[in-house]
């Protein structure tokens, strides 16, 4: 949301959001009335929590909505990376029917590292103990039944980038999170191996990732989402956002990607089901219920 529009609607009690429509402290202030945030997203990065909770504001998200859709997507950009689907589908629709090139590796006996253990994570673990898969953990909150239950072990970050032939994506953007895929991180991952993220853009260094991609330590990256996106769908906002020129540095940085046959960018769709909308939209709706009725749900802040 620009500061032009919160201005527009600045007698508004409650505003439901998204996360392209940035609630920041400048939007904020043009919202005296403001008592409730219902963002439509699990993630909630796009509100300025500090100054949310300075007004006396809430907010609550929509939990676990979409957990197998996005663990269902996560799989996809793996699969499409391990058996080179969009190169394969590419020659087909040109009328090509060579296979040379197109030798993929099976995701069966292969291990596969999930940064993060919340629901979709541990949705992504389901779905890889049922293909065969090994997996390994990093949570700064392990749930040792969980892991017990599904097969999988915990182990340290270092530990889990050294090991594993596939690496997932699955914590949310935090101050401590950013750029958690960095070069040093980049040079601990197995010669060969494979990034997946279908959490935040920010979590992955654009510069690190091409270097990672160049010296053959990942022979593939499928993303879901990238640094700087939710400056490409509102061009007005964007030339006039401090900082935006770096940020297309960036972007474009992980767009150069989608030159590359190992690259796979697709624009933050993992959520996108039928199943997994109407559930946000039945939450949100439930979510702003609960809080007229004076107790609220789902609360983050």
């Amino acid at each position: 949301m620009s500061e032009q529009t919160a201005a527009q609607v600045q007698d508004v009690p409650i505003i439901s959001t998204f996360i392209r429509s940035p609630l920041s402290r400048a939007v904020l202030d043009h919202l005296p009335k403001l008592r409730f945030i219902a963002t439509r997203s699990t993630g909630y990065d796009q509100i300025d929590v500090a100054a949310v909770k300075v007004r006396g504001v809430v907010v609550s998200d929509v939990p676990r909505y979409g957990a197998n859709t996005v663990a269902e997507y996560t799989f996809g950009l793996m699969l499409c990376l391990s058996r080179k689907i969009i190169q394969a589908y590419e020659r087909a629709l040109h009328g090509q029917v060579s296979l040379d090139g197109l030798e993929g590796f099976d995701l069966n006996g292969k291990t596969l590292g999930v940064i993060g253990t919340g629901s979709i994570g541990v949705d992504v673990v389901r779905i890889a103990r049922g293909v065969g898969m090994d997996v390994l953990a990093y949570d700064v909150k392990p749930q040792p039944l969980v892991a017990e239950v599904l097969g999988f072990a915990y182990v340290p970050l270092v530990d889990l980038l050294r090991r594993s032939d596939v690496v997932s994506l699955h914590v949310p953007a935090t101050p401590q999170t950013h750029h958690l895929m960095n070069r040093e991180r980049f040079g601990l991952m197995k010669h060969g191996s494979s990034l997946i993220n279908t959490a935040r853009g920010d979590l992955v260094d654009a510069a690190a990732l091409a270097w990672a991609l160049d010296e053959g330590i990942l022979a593939g990256a499928g993303l879901d989402v990238v640094e700087g996106e939710e400056l490409v769908a509102e061009q007005e906002r964007l030339l006039a956002t401090p900082g935006a020129e770096e940020k297309l540095r960036t972007l474009l940085r992980h767009h150069v990607l989608l030159r590359r046959e190992n690259g796979i960018i697709t624009p933050h769709a993992a959520f996108y089901s039928r199943e997994a909308l109407q559930r946000i939209l039945d939450t949100t709706i439930s979510n702003i219920r609960c809080f007229l009725a004076g107790q609220p749900e789902n609360v983050v802040s």
